[in-house]
């Protein structure tokens, strides 16, 4: 087992096919094909599953991908540091919507600085779908809704902690939670996602059945419609950052009390632990710049 083979199987389950893999590592098809042969012969096992066309990483496949993502990563890393060279490559993040529009970037924006190499691709996603990313190691790490389980092999560290608001048009201002919500339409935020799940589990505990006038799949766009007036809903804080002054009422939820966790989650064993680490230090301090608790200190 060398270094080689180990790049090409990576890039065969980063492109999903010998052919676009070969044109990643700049060998041909064929070449690919025997080192991945080659690969096999040496674990004595095979990696793939021939039946299906294209050809499918099996269960042992994936496991040594993920082994290798982090073989390949340390080895890159470790040349970097013993030649001198500064920390560089792509770090591969992954974050919910909600954080994906103000957080993450000014994150990022502070880490430039810090690492001058260092280049970032950003996913954004539904918490289960990331966090399943960074056990596969095709992230690094995520910004994750706290009411996902955590996998055996990964870590999760509080970022954030926030409140659900309840908004409404700035004119039903001067009436109870319980009123705007028993009489007014409701924009519901229609997601399979923890923070959708917890909504509804706390209209059920308060014997509310909001009369629907939208569904919705964005938070952006669940604000963009109380704001026109077309009814209440609720929200974490975060997605009413941008909302401009005056256009929304807004307040806690319950007084406060209900609240949502957003964290790291990352693989216990990285060789990104120690940019990582630095990351959320640069998150946390970013959130208490736009108001937000972090729950926890680093």
């Amino acid at each position: 087992m060398d270094m080689r083979q180990l790049q090409t199987i990576v890039a065969v389950a980063d492109t999903g096919s010998f052919a676009a893999a070969a044109n990643l590592v700049n060998l041909t098809p064929s070449a690919v094909s025997q080192q991945i042969q080659a690969l096999e012969n040496h674990l004595g096992v095979e990696l793939f599953d021939r039946r299906k066309r294209p050809r499918q990483l099996n269960a042992k496949g994936e496991e040594l991908v993920r082994a290798a993502r982090e073989v390949v990563r340390t080895m890159a890393e470790t040349r970097m540091v013993i030649s001198g060279g500064r920390t560089a490559g792509v770090l591969r993040f992954g974050a919910i919507r909600t954080v994906s529009m103000q957080l993450v970037p000014r994150a990022f924006a502070e880490m430039r600085s810090i690492y001058p190499d260092l280049s970032f691709e950003l996913t954004v996603g539904v918490s289960q779908a990331l966090m399943s990313d960074v056990a596969a190691g095709r992230l690094d790490a995520a910004m994750v809704a706290e009411h996902v389980g955590v996998p055996t092999g990964l870590s999760w560290s509080t970022v954030l902690t926030e409140p659900l608001v309840l908004i409404a048009p700035p004119r039903e201002g001067r009436r109870s939670d319980i009123s705007l919500l028993r009489d007014l339409p409701f924009v519901r935020y229609a997601t399979d996602v923890p923070l959708a799940r917890q909504i509804d589990t706390e209209l059920s505990r308060l014997s509310i059945t909001p009369r629907q006038v939208v569904l919705t799949n964005t938070m952006p766009s669940v604000v963009g419609m109380v704001q026109a007036g077309l009814g209440v809903a609720i929200v974490p804080q975060i997605a009413t950052i941008d909302a401009a002054p005056g256009s929304l009422n807004s307040r806690p939820f319950g007084n406060g009390a209900i609240v949502r966790r957003i964290g790291l989650v990352q693989r216990q064993v990285s060789s990104r632990s120690k940019v990582l680490a630095g990351l959320r230090e640069v998150l946390v301090r970013r959130a208490i710049d736009i108001g937000l608790d972090p729950g926890e200190t680093p």
